[in-house]
Formats: structure tokens, sequence, C-alpha cells
């Protein structure tokens, strides 16, 4: 009667609709984050819940399986702390206290050991690195000068540590339970489709975190023993850094890199060539034997799209971005594979029925 096309009224309404649910995600972002890593946290720990039930008497609930996990866990965190951790707070603590100081240290970079064929560039790349370390230690002396505030600005952070596990607890205690709802509320047709759609998310999510895992613990341990052995200053702390550096794709190991580079050099280490060298055959070790084979097939994305992933949340949402980026686009990815196999099998069964 008005001249309104009630499909174009529907799809206005549905974009709106959208809009704002878009809206309101992104405004929750940080809480949504928090859920995300609890459930990967959990998926962390759905192997070990597995085995407690495995040798445990079948008249102990699974509930008081996870409890002992969770005491295990807690376990391992203090003994972790009492002996790494204070290494790593001891190094960090020297670090923050020296840092202004090796900033305004100009020697060592004279005595970089280059190859035969790049001395001749080595006046113009030692001006170069006094530039650089110029301006950024503008950047970083008032950094680490307010480093006590900014600990005491990030310290509700720690909230969010501890409503990690909490929440990864409800969800390995839960999570049968609502994925079961979820398939009941669903029609025969989209029950088959959705519960495929969940158990390669459940696959693919489990061997994503667990391989990350994996990989930081290797990064660890390499990183510490080459720089132990070749006398590296602040050993543990830095190979802590390139450890973490392994949850961020891609652009993470590089990062890790190059703060070993950086802190090393400013400290008078003399074996950065080494460190190059060593790092560049470990990183083929890690991205061509060690990540293919703790990955799995779920997990296989384009190189350019995991980059472009990378990049793009970092914009959206900084380092979470980066981390999240390549779970959601494999997730995606699975659930449009999915929906075109059943396309296809509607198809199928549509042609042998007629």
């Amino acid at each position: 009667m008005l001249g309104i096309d009630p499909r174009a009224l529907r799809a206005a309404w549905t974009v709106l609709l959208l809009a704002l649910v878009v809206a309101a995600a992104y405004a929750v972002r940080t809480t949504i984050a928090v859920f995300m890593i609890a459930v990967l946290f959990a998926y962390l720990l759905i192997p070990l819940v597995d085995a407690v039930n495995h040798y445990t008497p079948r008249r102990v609930s699974g509930t008081l399986a996870l409890a002992i996990v969770y005491l295990m866990l807690v376990g391992f965190i203090v003994a972790l702390g009492l002996t790494v951790g204070s290494r790593i707070a001891d190094e960090a603590n020297s670090l923050a206290v020296r840092l202004p100081d090796l900033l305004k240290n100009r020697e060592w970079i004279d005595k970089i050991p280059l190859p035969y064929w790049l001395e001749p560039a080595r006046v113009r790349m030692v001006q170069w690195l006094q530039e650089e370390i110029d301006t950024g230690g503008k950047d970083i002396l008032p950094y680490v000068k307010s480093f006590g505030g900014q600990l005491i600005t990030g310290a509700r952070y720690v909230l969010y540590i501890i409503l990690v596990p909490i929440l990864a607890f409800f969800f390995l205690k839960d999570g049968r339970k609502i994925r079961r709802d979820v398939l009941d509320s669903l029609d025969e047709n989209n029950q088959l489709v959705v519960e495929e759609i969940l158990d390669d998310i459940n696959r693919l999510l489990g061997q994503y975190i667990r391989a990350l895992v994996l990989l930081a613990v290797s990064s660890f341990i390499a990183n510490s023993v080459f720089l132990g052995l070749t006398g590296a200053p602040y050993a543990i702390l830095l190979a802590v850094i390139s450890a973490l550096g392994e949850f961020l794709p891609v652009v993470g190991p590089a990062a890790g890199a190059v703060i070993v580079l950086a802190v090393t050099g400013l400290s008078g280490y003399t074996h950065l060539i080494t460190f190059i060298l060593f790092w560049i055959l470990f990183r083929m070790f890690q991205d061509y034997v060690v990540n293919p084979y703790v990955m799995g097939k779920g997990v296989e994305l384009n190189p350019l799209l995991v980059l472009f992933g990378v990049l793009a949340g970092e914009q959206m949402a900084g380092v979470a971005g980066m981390f999240f980026s390549v779970p959601v686009i494999a997730t995606l990815r699975v659930v449009f594979v999915r929906l075109q196999r059943a396309r296809t099998r509607e198809i199928v069964t549509s042609k042998v029925q007629a």
C-alpha cells in the first residue's frame, strides 16, 4: 500500500540486525576474547582429562577427574614458578635496570662481525644502527621509567587470568551437554551438517592449540640451550620471549629474533652472526618439519592467507587479533567446506530420487 517491497524490508531488517550484532560484539570484544582463550585452554587440557578418566575407576565422576587435573596443573605452575619463574623475574628486573645505559652503549656496534663482502658497508650500517637506537631509545625509556605504574594499571588483567581457567573448567564440565542441546534444537535436515561442522571445529581447535604449545616448548628449549651454551646474557628470559612469539603466526618468531639480537647485541654478545644462522636453521626445522607434523591437515592454510589474517587481525584487535586470526580463518574454512559438501550431497540425493 505504501509502495514498500516486503522482500526489501526483510533484507534491510536482516542487515540492521547483523550490524547490531557486530556492534555489540565489538563493544564486548574483551569479554569475547577471554571466553575464546578459555575455550582454547579447555582444548589444551582435554587429552589430560581423558587420560585421567581412562585410568581412574568408573565410579569416579568426570567432575572429580577434572578437579584432579586442575590440582596437577596448579602444582605444575607452582613448581615452574619456583624454578624457572624466579630466574626469569631476576633477568627481567636486571634488564629493566640496565636498559637505559645499554641504549647509550656504542662499542658493540663496531665489534659486530660481518662477512668480508659487507665490510665496505660497515660505516653506513653503523650510522643507521645508531640512528635507530637513538630513536628507539627515546620511545623505550619512558616505558622503562613508568614500568611500575604500568604494572599497577594492568593489574585489572589479573582478573582475566584467573577467569580463564575457571571458564575452561565449566567448558570441560558442560561442553558435551551444550553440544547436545544445540543439536537437539535443530531439525533433522540441519542436524547432520551442524554435527559435522562441530566435529571438524572440535578437532581443528584441539590440534591448533596443542600444536602452538608444543612449538613454544620446542622454541624455548632450543633457544635457551643455544643462548646458554654461547654465553648470551638473559638467556632464559630471551628464550621465553622467543617461545611466546610462536603464538603469533609469521610475525611472532621474527619479532622474537629481533628482540634477542637487540638485547644481546647491546649487552656485548659476540655471536650475533652465529645466532642468525642458528635461527634460520631452527625456523626451517620448526616450520617445515615440526609444524606440519603437530598441526595436522585440518589447520592447513595458504601462507598468504595466514599473513593477510595476521596483519588484518592486528589492525582490528591488536595482539589478540593476530593470535585469533588463524583459528578464525580455519574455522570459517571448515564451515564453508562442510556447507559445500552438504549442498553437493543434497543435489546427488535429489538426482537419485528423481
